[in-house]
């Protein structure tokens, strides 16, 4: 199987590099751009990064409290296994960091380490990722009236929010069922219904409305941080234009073939730039360093988390295929991991 995913990347990283030389700019004058950033807004565009991260772990850990028993785990115990999901989600394809920070907050709720937590947190990380929902519909509707977007550009967004209201829906129906409960539940049926627990926080409204909040706010620091990066970079456009930036990078990233879609994401941010009059390598420029910007964050600060978890890269790969009792024995095994690098 392992061996078949390589087979399947090889592909996938072809086609980023055709992509990346078939629209790619003059690379003399990309580095010009580079050479006239602006220091202070790339600060600024950082810090609003962060506090976006912040947000969004608040969101997660809103959905959390509505899906498990007290006591419940702290919010720095919550942030540290975000900050490590968004460092694999970096650094790895897929969505690998969904599992990593399940998997780092299981092993901390001491005495609930059995399947069926981590089939009720990974519900509340689905959850978690629905209320992106509203503020991403919001961002659309705002962008359609107010910026320029390309006509290539309508039908992926459109796409991707039916698909996101579609499962939105379907998560609002699971958490609503009633739940019958079985004298001796097979195995599936115990793991559904524990992942159904983690769609608590559907049935509460007020808990929903206190996540969605949290996304909104979120989703606002992301979007004036990519217009201070734009302003990083002199393209002085208005906040509109940043928000279809933001939406477009969002849309570029929802399947992440290789880590960061680095190549797809440069051209899905230069190509609209170019109607507001951002010369092509000039806004391909921006792209690779706004994308920089957010990695900085999620890559910093996951190092950090990851270190704190003693955790290591070797374990987030092992992750990557693994099952749910596999990753749990590269949890425990890392301790021995650490020992032998240190003997060697």
């Amino acid at each position: 199987m392992k061996r078949f995913r390589y087979l399947l990347v090889i592909p996938l990283l072809a086609l980023a590099v055709s992509l990346i030389v078939w629209r790619g700019p003059d690379w003399h004058l990309v580095h010009d751009a580079f050479t006239a950033v602006s220091w202070q807004w790339v600060a600024a565009a950082i810090g609003l990064n962060l506090l976006s991260v912040l947000a969004r772990a608040f969101a997660w850990d809103t959905a959390i409290k509505q899906s498990i028993a007290p006591p419940h785990p702290s919010f720095p115990t919550v942030f540290s296994a975000f900050s490590v999901g968004l460092f694999a989600n970096a650094v790895l394809p897929g969505r690998v960091g969904e599992l990593a920070r399940v998997a780092v907050l299981r092993r901390r709720l001491t005495g609930r380490k059995g399947t069926g937590t981590t089939a009720t947190l990974v519900g509340s990380v689905f959850a978690h990722r629905m209320f992106d929902l509203f503020p991403a519909l919001t961002l659309v509707i705002w962008v359609l009236f107010t910026a320029k977007i390309p006509g290539w550009a309508l039908t992926s967004i459109f796409l991707a929010l039916a698909v996101g209201g579609v499962l939105f829906l379907i998560a609002v129906l699971l958490a609503r069922r009633r739940q019958r409960e079985l004298d001796e539940p097979g195995r599936i049926r115990m793991l559904i219904l524990r992942g159904r627990q983690g769609l608590a926080i559907m049935r509460e409204p007020a808990a929903a409305a206190t996540a969605a909040l949290f996304q909104f706010t979120g989703w606002l620091c992301q979007l004036f941080a990519v217009w201070a990066a734009m302003e990083a970079f002199h393209i002085h456009l208005p906040l509109s234009a940043a928000g279809l930036v933001l939406v477009l990078i969002n849309v570029a990233t929802i399947f992440p073939l290789w880590p960061g879609n680095f190549g797809l994401v440069q051209i899905a941010v230069a190509l609209p730039l170019v109607r507001y009059g951002v010369a092509y390598p000039h806004g391909v420029a921006f792209g690779v360093g706004l994308q920089a910007i957010e990695a900085s964050v999620g890559v910093g600060v996951g190092l950090i988390f990851l270190a704190r978890e003693g955790m290591s890269y070797a374990t987030l790969r092992d992750m990557d295929e693994a099952s749910e009792e596999s990753v749990e024995a590269a949890l425990e095994q890392e301790p021995e991991r650490a020992r032998a690098r240190v003997s060697g």
